[in-house]
Protein backbone atom coordinates (compact mmCIF):
# COMPACT_ATOMS: atom_id res chain seq x y z
CA UNK A 1 0.00 0.00 0.00
CA UNK A 2 2.56 2.98 0.22
CA UNK A 3 3.87 2.09 -2.67
CA UNK A 4 1.29 2.15 -4.00
CA UNK A 5 0.49 5.74 -2.88
CA UNK A 6 3.57 6.26 -3.28
CA UNK A 7 3.09 5.75 -7.16
CA UNK A 8 0.10 7.64 -7.02
CA UNK A 9 1.67 10.56 -5.77
CA UNK A 10 4.17 10.87 -8.19
CA UNK A 11 1.54 10.47 -11.20
CA UNK A 12 -0.66 13.03 -9.23
CA UNK A 13 2.51 15.27 -9.49
CA UNK A 14 3.30 14.41 -13.04
CA UNK A 15 -0.12 15.63 -14.35
CA UNK A 16 -0.28 18.28 -12.11
CA UNK A 17 3.25 19.38 -13.98
CA UNK A 18 1.99 18.98 -17.20
CA UNK A 19 -0.78 21.15 -16.87
CA UNK A 20 1.13 24.10 -15.31
CA UNK A 21 0.49 23.83 -12.15
CA UNK A 22 -1.83 23.67 -9.39
CA UNK A 23 -5.15 25.11 -10.69
CA UNK A 24 -6.75 26.62 -7.79
CA UNK A 25 -9.83 27.72 -10.18
CA UNK A 26 -11.16 24.41 -9.89
CA UNK A 27 -11.79 24.09 -6.38
CA UNK A 28 -15.07 24.56 -5.58
CA UNK A 29 -15.19 23.83 -2.33
CA UNK A 30 -12.73 24.41 0.42
CA UNK A 31 -12.33 20.80 2.78
CA UNK A 32 -13.23 21.84 6.25
CA UNK A 33 -10.10 20.48 6.95
CA UNK A 34 -8.33 23.31 5.36
CA UNK A 35 -10.88 26.06 6.07
CA UNK A 36 -12.16 25.51 9.56
CA UNK A 37 -9.40 28.12 11.09
CA UNK A 38 -11.44 30.84 9.62
CA UNK A 39 -14.23 29.88 11.96
CA UNK A 40 -15.30 32.24 14.96
CA UNK A 41 -17.36 32.81 17.89
CA UNK A 42 -18.06 36.18 17.66
CA UNK A 43 -15.33 38.21 17.88
CA UNK A 44 -13.04 35.13 18.96
CA UNK A 45 -11.46 32.89 17.23
CA UNK A 46 -12.32 29.20 17.26
CA UNK A 47 -11.16 27.60 20.15
CA UNK A 48 -9.59 25.06 18.96
CA UNK A 49 -7.17 27.69 17.99
CA UNK A 50 -5.84 28.76 20.79
CA UNK A 51 -5.43 25.04 21.84
CA UNK A 52 -3.39 24.48 18.87
CA UNK A 53 -1.40 27.09 19.44
CA UNK A 54 -0.45 26.02 23.54
CA UNK A 55 0.22 22.50 22.10
CA UNK A 56 2.72 23.89 19.40
CA UNK A 57 2.87 27.10 17.73
CA UNK A 58 3.77 25.46 14.21
CA UNK A 59 1.57 22.64 12.85
CA UNK A 60 0.88 20.59 9.62
CA UNK A 61 -2.78 21.42 8.78
CA UNK A 62 -3.13 19.56 5.92
CA UNK A 63 -2.05 17.98 3.17
CA UNK A 64 -4.14 19.62 0.16
CA UNK A 65 -3.69 18.90 -3.59
CA UNK A 66 -0.47 17.52 -3.03
CA UNK A 67 0.66 20.32 -1.46
CA UNK A 68 1.72 20.51 2.43
CA UNK A 69 -0.04 23.66 4.30
CA UNK A 70 0.71 24.71 7.59
CA UNK A 71 -0.59 26.61 10.34
CA UNK A 72 1.28 29.04 12.14
CA UNK A 73 -0.50 30.83 15.56
CA UNK A 74 2.71 31.88 17.52
CA UNK A 75 3.40 35.76 17.39
CA UNK A 76 7.13 35.03 17.16
CA UNK A 77 7.07 32.47 14.94
CA UNK A 78 4.75 34.66 12.43
CA UNK A 79 7.05 37.15 12.70
CA UNK A 80 9.26 35.14 11.76
CA UNK A 81 7.84 33.50 8.54
CA UNK A 82 6.71 36.90 7.39
CA UNK A 83 9.99 39.05 8.08
CA UNK A 84 11.87 36.34 6.25
CA UNK A 85 12.41 37.90 2.65
CA UNK A 86 14.44 34.93 0.97
CA UNK A 87 12.68 31.79 2.15
CA UNK A 88 9.23 32.15 0.79
CA UNK A 89 7.10 33.64 -2.28
CA UNK A 90 3.44 34.73 -2.34
CA UNK A 91 3.08 34.42 -6.11
CA UNK A 92 0.40 32.39 -6.52
CA UNK A 93 0.02 32.40 -10.49
CA UNK A 94 2.18 29.08 -10.38
CA UNK A 95 -1.32 27.90 -8.30
CA UNK A 96 -3.51 28.80 -10.54
CA UNK A 97 -3.21 26.24 -13.35
CA UNK A 98 -2.19 27.60 -16.92
CA UNK A 99 -4.67 30.85 -17.18
CA UNK A 100 -2.35 32.19 -13.87
CA UNK A 101 0.96 31.50 -15.44
CA UNK A 102 -0.20 32.74 -18.90
CA UNK A 103 -2.51 35.61 -18.45
CA UNK A 104 -0.54 36.94 -15.38
CA UNK A 105 -3.80 39.24 -13.93
CA UNK A 106 -3.39 37.72 -10.71
CA UNK A 107 -1.49 40.44 -8.89
CA UNK A 108 -0.97 43.18 -6.62
CA UNK A 109 1.81 43.90 -3.86
CA UNK A 110 0.02 41.20 -1.73
CA UNK A 111 0.86 38.14 -4.56
CA UNK A 112 3.98 39.83 -5.88
CA UNK A 113 7.63 39.04 -5.05
CA UNK A 114 10.85 41.34 -4.90
CA UNK A 115 11.95 43.40 -7.10
CA UNK A 116 8.62 43.33 -8.49
CA UNK A 117 7.17 43.89 -4.88
CA UNK A 118 10.05 46.92 -3.90
CA UNK A 119 9.34 48.26 -7.77
CA UNK A 120 5.65 48.96 -7.26
CA UNK A 121 5.77 49.59 -3.45
CA UNK A 122 8.49 52.28 -3.70
CA UNK A 123 5.49 53.70 -6.07
CA UNK A 124 3.09 53.48 -3.68
CA UNK A 125 4.36 54.37 -0.27
CA UNK A 126 4.49 57.98 -1.01
CA UNK A 127 0.74 58.26 -1.29
CA UNK A 128 0.33 57.03 2.10
CA UNK A 129 2.72 58.63 3.96
CA UNK A 130 1.08 60.89 7.16
CA UNK A 131 1.42 64.13 5.17
CA UNK A 132 -0.29 63.38 2.08
CA UNK A 133 -3.18 61.35 4.27
CA UNK A 134 -3.62 64.64 5.98
CA UNK A 135 -5.10 66.17 2.87
CA UNK A 136 -8.03 63.63 3.38
CA UNK A 137 -9.47 64.08 7.07
CA UNK A 138 -11.35 66.96 5.98
CA UNK A 139 -13.15 64.63 3.43
CA UNK A 140 -13.34 61.54 6.33
CA UNK A 141 -14.58 64.22 8.69
CA UNK A 142 -17.20 65.11 6.22
CA UNK A 143 -17.99 61.65 5.18
CA UNK A 144 -18.65 60.79 8.55
CA UNK A 145 -20.81 63.53 9.70
CA UNK A 146 -23.03 62.44 6.27
CA UNK A 147 -22.92 59.07 7.19
CA UNK A 148 -24.14 59.85 10.92
CA UNK A 149 -27.03 62.13 9.29
CA UNK A 150 -27.81 59.16 7.21
CA UNK A 151 -28.34 56.64 9.60
CA UNK A 152 -30.19 59.12 11.67
CA UNK A 153 -32.26 59.66 8.73
CA UNK A 154 -32.60 55.91 7.80
CA UNK A 155 -33.74 55.00 11.83
CA UNK A 156 -36.30 57.60 11.77
CA UNK A 157 -38.34 55.81 8.43
CA UNK A 158 -37.53 52.52 10.34
CA UNK A 159 -39.27 53.18 13.96
CA UNK A 160 -35.64 53.48 15.40
CA UNK A 161 -33.99 50.84 14.45
CA UNK A 162 -31.30 50.86 11.57
CA UNK A 163 -28.22 48.40 10.43
CA UNK A 164 -25.19 50.34 11.16
CA UNK A 165 -23.20 48.16 7.80
CA UNK A 166 -25.44 50.07 5.51
CA UNK A 167 -25.28 53.41 6.84
CA UNK A 168 -21.98 53.85 9.04
CA UNK A 169 -19.97 50.71 8.59
CA UNK A 170 -19.46 50.01 4.79
CA UNK A 171 -20.30 54.11 3.14
CA UNK A 172 -17.43 55.32 5.60
CA UNK A 173 -14.54 53.02 3.95
CA UNK A 174 -15.67 52.63 0.53
CA UNK A 175 -16.05 56.80 -0.28
CA UNK A 176 -13.05 57.19 1.45
CA UNK A 177 -11.48 54.92 -1.05
CA UNK A 178 -13.27 57.10 -3.84
CA UNK A 179 -11.89 60.18 -2.27
CA UNK A 180 -8.52 58.49 -1.93
CA UNK A 181 -8.29 56.88 -5.31
CA UNK A 182 -9.93 59.96 -7.44
CA UNK A 183 -12.85 58.43 -8.89
CA UNK A 184 -15.91 60.30 -10.31
CA UNK A 185 -19.22 60.93 -8.51
CA UNK A 186 -21.09 59.06 -11.29
CA UNK A 187 -18.73 55.86 -11.46
CA UNK A 188 -19.06 55.01 -7.82
CA UNK A 189 -22.26 53.31 -7.81
CA UNK A 190 -20.25 50.79 -10.46
CA UNK A 191 -17.89 50.69 -8.07
CA UNK A 192 -19.21 49.73 -5.07
CA UNK A 193 -21.56 46.67 -6.58
CA UNK A 194 -17.99 44.81 -7.55
CA UNK A 195 -16.80 45.38 -3.67
CA UNK A 196 -18.61 41.94 -2.71
CA UNK A 197 -17.80 38.19 -2.70
CA UNK A 198 -13.77 38.61 -2.30
CA UNK A 199 -12.87 37.07 0.79
CA UNK A 200 -16.13 34.25 0.76
CA UNK A 201 -14.02 31.33 0.51
CA UNK A 202 -17.22 28.80 0.18
CA UNK A 203 -17.55 30.11 -3.28
CA UNK A 204 -14.64 28.36 -4.26
CA UNK A 205 -11.39 29.71 -6.34
CA UNK A 206 -12.96 30.18 -9.64
CA UNK A 207 -16.01 32.48 -8.31
CA UNK A 208 -13.52 34.96 -6.31
CA UNK A 209 -11.00 35.27 -9.16
CA UNK A 210 -14.50 36.32 -11.21
CA UNK A 211 -15.15 38.58 -8.50
CA UNK A 212 -11.65 40.03 -7.62
CA UNK A 213 -10.97 40.43 -12.18
CA UNK A 214 -14.55 42.50 -12.36
CA UNK A 215 -12.79 45.03 -10.26
CA UNK A 216 -9.63 44.87 -11.72
CA UNK A 217 -10.85 45.95 -15.26
CA UNK A 218 -12.36 48.75 -14.09
CA UNK A 219 -10.03 49.81 -12.58
CA UNK A 220 -7.59 48.91 -15.37
CA UNK A 221 -10.19 51.23 -17.34
CA UNK A 222 -10.45 53.70 -15.10
CA UNK A 223 -6.18 54.36 -15.14
CA UNK A 224 -6.63 54.28 -19.16
CA UNK A 225 -9.05 57.04 -18.47
CA UNK A 226 -7.10 58.77 -15.77
CA UNK A 227 -3.87 58.81 -17.93
CA UNK A 228 -5.69 62.08 -19.88
CA UNK A 229 -7.67 63.07 -17.47
CA UNK A 230 -5.63 62.66 -14.15
CA UNK A 231 -8.21 63.19 -11.22
CA UNK A 232 -7.33 64.35 -7.61
CA UNK A 233 -6.40 61.49 -5.88
CA UNK A 234 -4.13 58.30 -5.91
CA UNK A 235 -4.18 57.17 -9.48
CA UNK A 236 -3.82 60.30 -10.74
CA UNK A 237 -0.80 61.38 -8.57
CA UNK A 238 1.06 58.46 -9.51
CA UNK A 239 0.67 59.22 -13.15
CA UNK A 240 1.89 63.26 -12.75
CA UNK A 241 4.62 62.05 -10.70
CA UNK A 242 5.62 59.11 -12.76
CA UNK A 243 4.15 58.88 -16.21
CA UNK A 244 5.28 56.14 -18.52
CA UNK A 245 7.50 54.68 -15.78
CA UNK A 246 4.16 52.16 -14.53
CA UNK A 247 1.81 51.24 -16.87
CA UNK A 248 -1.95 50.88 -16.31
CA UNK A 249 -1.50 47.28 -15.76
CA UNK A 250 0.48 47.91 -12.79
CA UNK A 251 -1.49 51.38 -11.62
CA UNK A 252 -4.80 49.06 -11.95
CA UNK A 253 -3.15 46.72 -9.53
CA UNK A 254 -2.13 49.45 -7.19
CA UNK A 255 -5.48 50.62 -6.78
CA UNK A 256 -6.83 47.24 -6.73
CA UNK A 257 -5.14 46.63 -3.66
CA UNK A 258 -5.80 49.82 -1.97
CA UNK A 259 -9.41 48.78 -2.55
CA UNK A 260 -9.25 45.49 -1.72
CA UNK A 261 -7.33 46.60 1.09
CA UNK A 262 -9.10 49.35 2.60
CA UNK A 263 -12.54 48.81 2.17
CA UNK A 264 -13.68 44.78 3.69
CA UNK A 265 -10.97 45.33 6.62
CA UNK A 266 -12.23 48.94 7.64
CA UNK A 267 -15.94 48.20 6.87
CA UNK A 268 -15.46 45.00 9.52
CA UNK A 269 -13.34 47.07 12.16
CA UNK A 270 -15.99 49.76 12.00
CA UNK A 271 -19.36 47.10 12.23
CA UNK A 272 -17.34 44.40 14.69
CA UNK A 273 -15.75 47.14 16.82
CA UNK A 274 -19.04 48.75 17.29
CA UNK A 275 -20.23 45.42 18.43
CA UNK A 276 -17.87 44.87 20.85
CA UNK A 277 -17.40 48.21 22.17
CA UNK A 278 -21.11 48.66 22.85
CA UNK A 279 -20.00 45.30 25.07
CA UNK A 280 -18.20 47.27 26.74
CA UNK A 281 -20.81 51.02 27.73
CA UNK A 282 -17.53 51.90 29.36
CA UNK A 283 -15.18 51.71 26.69
CA UNK A 284 -18.31 53.26 24.37
CA UNK A 285 -18.79 56.59 26.63
CA UNK A 286 -15.12 56.94 26.76
CA UNK A 287 -14.94 57.68 23.10
CA UNK A 288 -16.80 60.48 23.51
CA UNK A 289 -15.96 61.64 26.58
CA UNK A 290 -12.23 60.79 27.04
CA UNK A 291 -10.01 61.77 23.80
CA UNK A 292 -6.87 60.17 25.78
CA UNK A 293 -8.57 56.52 25.45
CA UNK A 294 -9.39 56.73 21.58
CA UNK A 295 -6.28 55.86 20.58
CA UNK A 296 -5.39 53.28 23.02
CA UNK A 297 -8.68 51.41 22.98
CA UNK A 298 -8.56 51.77 18.67
CA UNK A 299 -5.25 49.96 19.01
CA UNK A 300 -6.64 46.97 21.30
CA UNK A 301 -9.49 46.54 19.21
CA UNK A 302 -7.19 46.03 16.25
CA UNK A 303 -5.08 43.77 17.85
CA UNK A 304 -7.98 42.07 19.85
CA UNK A 305 -10.54 41.14 16.11
CA UNK A 306 -7.55 40.76 13.90
CA UNK A 307 -10.19 40.62 10.92
CA UNK A 308 -7.23 39.93 8.30
CA UNK A 309 -7.35 36.24 9.70
CA UNK A 310 -4.61 34.84 7.57
CA UNK A 311 -1.63 36.69 6.13
CA UNK A 312 -1.35 36.53 2.51
CA UNK A 313 0.26 32.53 1.83
CA UNK A 314 3.50 31.99 1.81
CA UNK A 315 4.96 29.25 -0.31
CA UNK A 316 8.78 27.73 0.55
CA UNK A 317 11.07 28.25 -2.35
CA UNK A 318 13.60 25.99 -0.50
CA UNK A 319 13.29 23.54 2.57
CA UNK A 320 13.18 25.48 5.75
CA UNK A 321 13.09 25.46 9.86
CA UNK A 322 9.88 27.15 12.17
CA UNK A 323 9.51 26.52 15.12
CA UNK A 324 11.89 23.38 15.47
CA UNK A 325 9.70 21.85 12.21
CA UNK A 326 11.48 21.44 9.05
CA UNK A 327 8.90 22.25 6.20
CA UNK A 328 9.61 21.21 2.78
CA UNK A 329 10.17 23.35 -0.58
CA UNK A 330 6.98 23.79 -1.81
CA UNK A 331 4.64 23.80 0.61
CA UNK A 332 1.89 26.49 2.10
CA UNK A 333 2.64 28.44 5.18
CA UNK A 334 -0.30 30.43 6.49
CA UNK A 335 0.15 32.71 9.24
CA UNK A 336 -3.37 32.97 11.50
CA UNK A 337 -2.78 36.63 12.30
CA UNK A 338 -5.51 36.46 15.10
CA UNK A 339 -4.40 33.87 16.34
CA UNK A 340 -0.31 35.36 16.75
CA UNK A 341 -2.41 38.58 17.75
CA UNK A 342 -3.64 36.74 21.10
CA UNK A 343 -0.33 34.86 21.82
CA UNK A 344 -0.14 35.55 25.97
CA UNK A 345 3.89 35.05 25.21
CA UNK A 346 3.73 38.52 23.39
CA UNK A 347 0.36 40.14 25.04
CA UNK A 348 -0.70 39.86 28.91
CA UNK A 349 -3.86 40.67 27.52
CA UNK A 350 -4.30 37.32 25.64
CA UNK A 351 -7.91 36.70 24.88
CA UNK A 352 -8.73 39.97 26.33
CA UNK A 353 -9.61 43.70 25.51
CA UNK A 354 -7.65 45.59 27.69
CA UNK A 355 -6.50 49.14 26.18
CA UNK A 356 -4.89 49.72 29.53
CA UNK A 357 -2.36 47.11 27.67
CA UNK A 358 -2.78 48.25 24.18
CA UNK A 359 0.01 48.52 21.68
CA UNK A 360 0.54 49.07 18.11
CA UNK A 361 3.27 46.83 17.60
CA UNK A 362 0.20 43.86 16.93
CA UNK A 363 0.11 41.84 13.31
CA UNK A 364 -3.60 43.18 13.02
CA UNK A 365 -1.75 44.99 9.77
CA UNK A 366 0.30 42.06 8.90
CA UNK A 367 4.23 42.36 9.16
CA UNK A 368 7.52 42.53 7.04
CA UNK A 369 7.57 43.70 3.45
CA UNK A 370 3.77 42.62 3.37
CA UNK A 371 2.83 44.70 5.82
CA UNK A 372 -0.15 46.56 4.78
CA UNK A 373 0.80 50.10 3.16
CA UNK A 374 -2.67 51.75 4.12
CA UNK A 375 -2.39 51.09 7.64
CA UNK A 376 -2.07 54.44 8.97
CA UNK A 377 -5.42 55.50 7.13
CA UNK A 378 -7.09 52.57 8.44
CA UNK A 379 -6.54 54.00 11.74
CA UNK A 380 -7.36 57.85 11.00
CA UNK A 381 -10.87 56.36 9.93
CA UNK A 382 -11.47 53.95 13.23
CA UNK A 383 -10.09 57.11 15.41
CA UNK A 384 -12.67 59.80 13.81
CA UNK A 385 -15.41 57.34 13.44
CA UNK A 386 -15.95 55.60 16.46
CA UNK A 387 -15.76 59.04 18.92
CA UNK A 388 -17.94 60.71 16.28
CA UNK A 389 -20.80 57.70 16.11
CA UNK A 390 -20.69 57.54 20.24
CA UNK A 391 -20.90 61.58 20.49
CA UNK A 392 -23.76 61.73 18.19
CA UNK A 393 -25.47 58.46 19.55
CA UNK A 394 -24.60 57.96 23.31
CA UNK A 395 -27.40 55.94 24.15
CA UNK A 396 -26.69 53.63 21.26
CA UNK A 397 -28.09 50.21 21.83
CA UNK A 398 -28.05 46.70 20.05
CA UNK A 399 -31.75 45.83 18.85
CA UNK A 400 -30.62 42.06 18.96
CA UNK A 401 -28.62 40.15 20.88
CA UNK A 402 -24.35 39.76 20.20
CA UNK A 403 -24.78 36.35 19.78
CA UNK A 404 -27.84 36.55 17.46
CA UNK A 405 -25.91 38.30 14.59
CA UNK A 406 -24.87 37.25 11.36
CA UNK A 407 -21.58 36.65 11.42
CA UNK A 408 -19.46 36.28 8.22
CA UNK A 409 -18.64 32.00 7.64
CA UNK A 410 -15.36 31.12 6.23
CA UNK A 411 -14.26 34.67 5.48
CA UNK A 412 -10.91 35.65 5.08
CA UNK A 413 -11.86 39.00 6.44
CA UNK A 414 -14.04 38.66 9.32
CA UNK A 415 -16.75 40.37 10.49
CA UNK A 416 -20.77 40.83 10.84
CA UNK A 417 -23.30 40.98 8.03
CA UNK A 418 -25.68 43.61 9.88
CA UNK A 419 -25.73 45.23 12.66
CA UNK A 420 -29.23 46.44 13.74
CA UNK A 421 -29.21 49.09 16.65
CA UNK A 422 -31.51 51.57 17.96
CA UNK A 423 -29.95 55.43 18.07
CA UNK A 424 -31.74 56.23 21.28
CA UNK A 425 -32.10 53.39 23.61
Amino acid sequence: MPLLEAVKGAVRRRLVARAGGIDLTQVHRVPDRLSWPLDRTMADPHPRIGELREQDPVSKLITFLGMDVWLVTGDAEAREVLGDLTSYSTDVRPYYGRSGAENGDIGGLGFTDPPEHTRLRKLLTPEFTMRRLARLKPAIDRIIDQQLDETERAATENDGVVDLVKTFAFPIPFLVICELLGLRDEDRETFRKLGSARFDVSIGGGAIMGAVGASREFLFAECERQRTEPGPGLIGQIIREHGDEINDFDLGGLADGAFTGGLETSASMLALGTVVLLGRPELYAGMASDPSSVTPTVEDLLRHLSVVQVAFPRFTKQEVTVGGHRIRKGSCVMVHLPAADRDPRSYPAGDLLDPTRATASHLAFGYGFHRCVGAELARMELRAAYPSLARRFPDLTLALPADELDYHAKSIVYGVESVPVRLHG
